[in-house]
């Protein structure tokens, strides 16, 4: 066991390193003066190549080895075999790369704030060109058969493949453009009731509140604004959720629930876990499942509006009392629309399916960033019908490729699909969640939730943790059953 312990104290330095870095990388987004945003880029350079050389070490080395002759338990082997991992792609990339695309990540989001306020692309397309250059260098260091992209994307979700996402993409593609064509020719629902002048700590205390009573524990998390929400973690007691604040009553509660699904999912890691390899979710697609779980499956549920209408009316007097049904009507409308993080749960993957054809043409060297703006667009008009009228709201809408995260976008749609998967499961050993959600008695989906898939951190693989949870592989059919059901009642088609 000594082999063991030796490899959790390693790991233990290289998680520091790692939180320090997370940590700034929260406080860049939710407080950090833009004045600092120089000085904050070089330190974030030199602190990754830093984790990066520790990673690497023969330290590390020696500590992996003996804990792999020596591990007895499956949570010991467990361990190791993740380490390990990690350190075979670690020793891929050049130390030197990984400073420097930290470096502009930093510098990235910085100038990608500026130029989607700006509306200016010119002043953005020169960093994201340096990015998209450099994920093809560690495409290169990391090693591919088929498509650059495959090694991208496994960095995310461990043996995925441009291949795969395709696949995928291809299994629901056609279903879904035939759902929105049924919705958009039904009748429309009235959902203007939704907008107004909503006091964004209104919003917050709102959402927080709602969020707390899923089982999130206050007490080992907080939630703070930020330009695009996110969720991030530096223990299993010290989970961060950030939300945004708009016209809509309920965007920013759905944002929250959505980014509440990571954080119970890193809250309810084991705690004898926490500070290694093994803590918290084993893939951005698994994480994923679980945020659209809470935000979608039990958020834009009847069932949860039977409940959540009351606070809502609570906390908004201002909102008409047009009755629980028409609030929950309201929150699962289907509009072809711009933005990703806003878009309705049909559309949802077609956001998704530009930009994995983007990303793919980019590093493939088919597509030049110059001519990215134009190539969005003309996605969004074959996909969505809708063309946007600045790049501030196409493709310039999100943050993840101002830090040179390519290959990750695909996740979100097999977090979509993954979550009617297990949620099938759930309601086969559950009974009545309908009834639950009615009295907003979320304590037997959190600990079912918990019990198949957050105690087991990155014990498995996600394949396997996949086949476990659910007695197959990922596939479609649970999402297009679950989504079409949903949607063909709430637009009262035959």
């Amino acid at each position: 066991m000594y082999g063991v312990e030796r490899l959790k104290d390693r790991m233990y330095e290289v998680n520091a390193m790692g939180v320090a870095l997370a940590l700034m990388d929260w406080d860049q987004q939710t407080n950090m003066p833009s004045g600092g945003a120089e000085a904050r880029a070089e330190q974030v350079g030199i602190l990754s190549t830093k984790l990066h050389e520790s990673l690497v070490s023969d330290q590390t080395r020696a500590a992996l080895g003996q804990a792999e002759a020596e591990a007895e338990s499956e949570d010991d082997r467990a361990l190791a075999r993740v380490v390990r991992r990690e350190l075979d792609l670690a020793t891929k990339l050049p130390s030197e790369l990984v400073g420097r695309k930290a470096l502009l990540a930093t510098q990235g989001h910085e100038l990608w704030m500026k130029a989607r306020k700006a509306n200016d692309y010119a002043m953005f397309r020169p960093i994201l060109g340096e990015l998209v250059e450099i994920c093809k260098e560690e495409a290169g260091h990391l090693g591919f058969t088929d498509h650059p992209y495959d090694a991208l994307t496994d960095q995310y979700e461990e043996g995925a493949t441009a291949a795969g996402w395709q696949a995928m993409f291809d299994g629901i593609r056609q279903p879904l453009v035939e759902l929105i064509e049924e919705t958009q020719l039904a009748s429309p629902i009235e959902d203007g009731f939704l907008v107004g002048q909503w006091p964004a700590e209104k919003q917050a205390s709102f959402t927080w509140a709602v969020i707390q009573k899923l089982g999130f524990r206050g007490e080992s998390g907080r939630q703070d604004a930020a330009p695009h929400p996110f969720c991030t973690n530096f223990s299993v007691n010290d989970v961060r959720l950030t939300n945004r604040y708009n016209e809509v009553v309920t965007s920013s509660l759905y944002s929250g629930l959505h980014e509440a699904g990571h954080g119970l999912y890193e809250q309810n890691s084991p705690a004898t876990w926490d500070r290694t390899p093994l803590a918290g979710g084993v893939s951005l697609g698994i994480h994923e499942s679980q945020s659209r779980t809470w935000e979608n499956i039990i958020g834009r549920s009847r069932a949860f509006w039977q409940w959540c209408y009351a606070p809502l009316r609570e906390a908004f007097p201002a909102l008409p009392d047009v009755g629980p049904e028409a609030v929950y009507k309201a929150n699962c409308t289907v509009k072809p629309s711009l933005i990703r993080v806003e878009a309705d749960e049909v559309t949802y993957n077609m956001h998704i399916m530009v930009r994995f054809e983007l990303e793919c043409d980019m590093v493939a060297g088919k597509l030049d960033v110059k001519d990215l703006p134009e190539a969005w667009n003309e996605k969004y008009r074959q996909y969505l019908g809708i063309v946007p009228e600045t790049d501030a709201v196409g493709c310039m809408q999100d943050v993840h490729w101002s830090s040179g995260s390519i290959g990750y976008f695909p996740t979100y749609s097999m977090g979509n699909v993954l979550s009617y998967q297990i949620w099938a499961c759930l309601q086969r050993d559950l009974g009545d969640t309908d009834a639950m959600l009615t009295r907003g008695d979320f304590a037997p989906i959190l600990a079912w939730l918990v019990e198949k898939v957050y105690r087991h951190g990155s014990k498995y693989k996600p394949t396997e943790l996949i086949q476990r949870v659910t007695g197959k592989p990922l596939g479609p059919e649970d999402y297009l059953a679950g989504i079409t059901s949903k949607y063909r009642a709430v637009y009262g088609l035959a």
